[in-house]
């Protein structure tokens, strides 16, 4: 019977520990480096009464899933009141709201809206609402693009991001059908 040897041990373990970190590297290289997440509601209001709820982001605060969970986000409003050009910043000490920047960059009256989203150094992203008519009511598809980057954590971080920001998304659209429903 051989004698247990702790250093060659931890040796071993040491080097598998290496390759296993490697590979996890290796293969973060083959993941997606552009992430999407999309999510759609149909609303029994017409485009006309939906649009500007999306159009101003004055609007946010009355529906967004994120800024209702900070009592204390401070936000502020630049730019025209609605479409390119409108501006809301918001800060926040809370680790689901943090502190970031969007713009309306796109606006196509009852139908498009498109903006820039700055989260500071959790990165950039764009976004956008499509509105199409569904009847009598409205299909409202909101979506979501973000570059990971090289960095393969970011990468790793990419797989789960439908599921993060979609249930948020969700959310949101809820509040959103509710508030132009109520309208």
């Amino acid at each position: 019977m051989r004698a247990f040897r702790p250093l060659r041990f931890l040796k071993r373990l040491l080097g598998l520990v290496v390759v296993l970190v490697l590979l996890a590297v290796a293969v973060a290289y083959l993941l997606p480096r552009d992430v999407q997440v999309s999510r759609s509601i149909t609303i029994d209001a017409a485009p006309e009464r939906v649009f500007p709820l999306v159009d101003s982001l004055k609007e946010t605060p009355n529906w967004s899933p994120w800024l209702g969970l900070d009592p204390e986000v401070r936000l502020a409003f630049t730019g025209p009141e609605a479409g390119v050009g409108n501006r809301l910043d918001w800060r926040s000490d809370h680790p689901q709201v943090g502190s970031g920047m969007q713009i309306i960059t796109a606006s196509t009256p009852d139908s498009h809206v498109g903006f820039d989203l700055d989260f500071g150094n959790m990165g950039k992203a764009t976004g956008a609402f499509d509105l199409a008519p569904a009847g009598t009511g409205t299909r409202l598809t909101w979506s979501f693009r973000t570059d990971m980057g090289l960095n393969p954590v970011a990468r790793w971080m990419g797989l789960m991001m439908d599921r993060w920001v979609g249930t948020d998304f969700e959310r949101g659209l809820v509040s959103l059908k509710r508030l132009a429903e109520a309208g």
